[in-house]
């Protein structure tokens, strides 16, 4: 009975995750879009973008004392309702500002989703299911995530209508919500002030660290190649429908691979797999940098780049909760989303900075770059874990 009851609560908490993962995909390219076509500059563009990262990072610090203090459901039914109310609002009134305001929103409420998810799955899985299980979830989000842009096809006949799909669809998987049990995460830490927050963050990074680069190596990576280099591309002489499959060869790569390599990181082990990922990443964008201007060997490279790193999130997150007592895994949790948007954020902008300095220098080699020194930092990570049952005072 029981395992009927964490297959059911699955399949809704991942279910979520995939509408989330499409309203993240649709909002990218649709509201980019409709910019362009008001004649905005791409730089204002790419700031609107960021909105949804900053709403992540503020929230960040405030989410787990009502996580603790409420359980998983209503921070989860929260933020999916933050989310879906945002949605609804888009065509009210086409502003920059405004629609700014509801990608911090969206940011706010996807994270308020993510953040309950993610600890409930962690929190119910066993060890020998924890890859799968996140696994799932990441697989789901990049389903979601890849089918979002179908829908910028809707402009055609509304502006409107993509919106109001995607919040339909939010809604409806939102209501499957209530018919969870809730359940609450280890209670075993004080969460009633800004410097136990504080102090809470310190010992969590002291256990995890090593787990929160593979998230920050994500995030750097999907921002920069959704965001710079289409622009990349197109100096290369790549023609605009050939970027758009290179890309989404990526994301069916991560797509396929998913659940395969959390199998894996069950069977051999979560840090033996990502050091491996992170690796072979490594040599397949290097290479991608010495032919991106052969098309076909460069679509393969991508793909197969895709298969490996695709999963460096979502093995990131099972590595963490290998690594921290159960009480702390609320604030891993928090510092892998953080470390994702850090990277989502820095990504764009020192990719750009790169390619503005040295025109000469391939796309591919700044992330090559990026992932050579999280994998070089694996490799010479020596220490074994801290004992989960040897925790110091947070005083």
């Amino acid at each position: 009975m029981v395992n009927i009851r964490e297959s059911f609560r699955l399949r809704i908490l991942v279910s979520i995750i995939a509408i989330s993962g499409f309203s993240q995909g649709m909002l990218l390219p649709l509201i980019a879009v409709l910019f362009e076509r008001e004649g905005m500059s791409a730089s204002l563009n790419g700031l609107n973008a960021t909105g949804l990262y900053i709403g992540i990072l503020l929230v960040s610090p405030f989410m787990e004392r009502p996580l603790r203090q409420f359980g998983y459901k209503p921070v989860i039914i929260g933020g999916g309702l933050l989310v879906i109310v945002a949605l609804f609002s888009f065509p009210l009134w086409k502003s920059f500002w405004f629609w700014f305001i509801l990608r911090l929103l969206i940011g706010i409420g996807d994270h308020a989703l993510h953040f309950g998810t993610q600890t409930w799955i962690t929190s119910f899985s066993s060890p020998e299911r924890r890859g799968r299980n996140i696994s799932l979830y990441g697989l789901f989000f990049g389903l979601g995530f890849a089918t979002g842009p179908l829908m910028t096809g809707l402009i055609h006949y509304s502006e409107s209508l993509p919106f109001i799909v995607s919040g339909v669809l939010c809604l409806i998987c939102w209501v499957f919500l209530f018919f969870l049990k809730n359940d609450f995460p280890e209670q075993q830490v004080e969460t009633n002030s800004t410097w136990e927050t504080l102090k809470r963050f310190r010992e969590a990074s002291r256990y995890g660290w090593i787990a929160f680069l593979p998230t920050f190596a994500y995030g750097f990576l999907e921002a920069s190649f959704n965001g710079i280099y289409p622009i990349y591309g197109v100096r290369t002489g790549l023609s605009v429908q050939e970027i758009s499959v290179i890309l989404m060869s990526f994301a069916i790569g991560g797509i396929v691979f998913q659940f395969p390599l959390g199998v894996l990181s069950d069977k051999y082990g979560r840090k033996r797999v990502l050091a491996v990922v992170l690796l072979a990443g490594t040599v397949l964008f290097f290479s991608a940098a010495l032919i991106d201007h052969l098309y076909y060997l460069l679509l393969v490279s991508i793909f197969l780049a895709g298969m490996l790193v695709g999963s460096t999130f979502s093995l990131g997150i099972s590595f963490m909760t290998d690594l921290m007592p159960r009480q702390f895994l609320p604030t891993g949790n928090l510092l892998c989303g953080m470390a994702f948007s850090i990277g989502s954020l820095t990504g764009p902008y020192l990719g750009g900075m790169a390619l503005q300095l040295f025109e000469s220098i391939s796309f591919f080699t700044v992330i090559s770059a990026i992932f050579a020194l999280v994998t070089m930092i694996f490799f010479w990570y020596g220490g074994k874990p801290l004992k989960k049952d040897n925790i110091l005072p947070l005083d």
